[in-house]
């Protein structure tokens, strides 16, 4: 039995094989294709944070799959009363063929692992968000070849989503720069145990200069709200505009996990722009995961 809790519980070659999978799936559903590889298997999706892409992608591909999801949520559940997570885990994975999990603190999607009989997912946590890295890197490849080699910029806050840039850029071969306001730096530990070449910037223009891909996200994530006007101050210098766009390659790549905050971390201009791939990226979280569940489920 596997987890998927960081891009690290997967090999380099897993992962590779598992994006190229995700392309086959894609093109299977393209061609209007019944592929049902988990009939009658079910899905347990515990969301303690709000979800669009996440949710949506999740019950389509179970239902594309041939098998069923159930939604919980803390209202619906003991969890939301203080049902310890062992229990939990044991309760849920009894009954369930996988579980994916949609909550802060990373330890819990931990403990519930530990502690679970099927596999667990991870759709999100305050430190990573390796499911948004399997659709990015699978959107990358579809546009633009092997990322191997290639120079990414993460721009913005250094949060879940940096923290798994630094996991990929390990994981799938890439320098990575990450260029952040000073005292939003990602986790220097996460950084220290990546084999991987991540260079930290203050400057966003320096940090894109010739870069192959230029990723952002929201200022504030989910539990920031009431930052956000300190925030606005402190990355007021790290909107992705024309001007970053113009130092980076001519055929680089633009990416943002959604939903994005037009005006504020980007311009309409280029999320809207013929560099942005933030469509195809959106819904590849859909074959990324069909992919990822047939691997840990089938």
């Amino acid at each position: 039995m596997r987890h998927f809790l960081t891009l690290k519980d997967l090999s380099a070659d897993e992962l590779k094989q598992l994006i190229q999978r995700a392309s086959e799936l894609k093109a299977l559903h393209k061609r209007g294709e019944v592929y049902q590889p988990l009939k009658n298997r079910v899905l347990a999706m515990i969301f303690e944070k709000s979800s669009t892409r996440t949710r949506v992608s999740f019950e389509s591909a179970m239902i594309q799959f041939g098998g069923g999801s159930i939604f919980l949520s803390p209202d619906d559940t003991q969890l939301g009363r203080g049902e310890p997570v062992e229990d939990s885990a044991r309760v849920i994975s009894s009954m369930v063929d996988a579980v994916m999990i949609r909550t802060f603190e990373h330890s819990k999607v931990e403990t519930f692992a530990q502690y679970s009989s099927v596999p667990v997912i991870n759709a999100l946590t305050d430190d990573f968000h390796p499911c948004q890295l399997l659709a990015d890197m699978q959107t990358y490849q579809e546009h633009r070849g092997s990322i191997a080699g290639k120079r990414v910029v993460w721009i913005g806050d250094g949060n879940n989503m940096c923290h798994s840039y630094i996991n990929a850029a390990q994981q799938f071969g890439f320098d990575l720069h990450i260029a952040t306001p000073e005292g939003y730096e990602p986790n220097r530990a996460i950084i220290d145990a990546a084999d991987a070449t991540v260079k930290l910037f203050n400057d966003p223009h320096a940090a894109t200069e010739g870069a192959d891909l230029v990723v952002t996200d929201v200022w504030a994530s989910m539990g920031q709200e009431e930052e956000q006007r300190k925030r606005e101050a402190a990355f007021a210098m790290f909107q992705v505009d024309k001007s970053v766009m113009d130092v980076a390659a001519k055929d680089a790549l633009f990416m943002h996990c959604l939903p994005a905050h037009r005006g504020e971390e980007v311009t309409a201009e280029v999320i809207d722009g013929q560099q942005s791939v933030v469509w195809d990226e959106a819904e590849n979280r859909l074959h990324a995961q069909k992919a990822l569940l047939e691997f840990l489920c089938a």
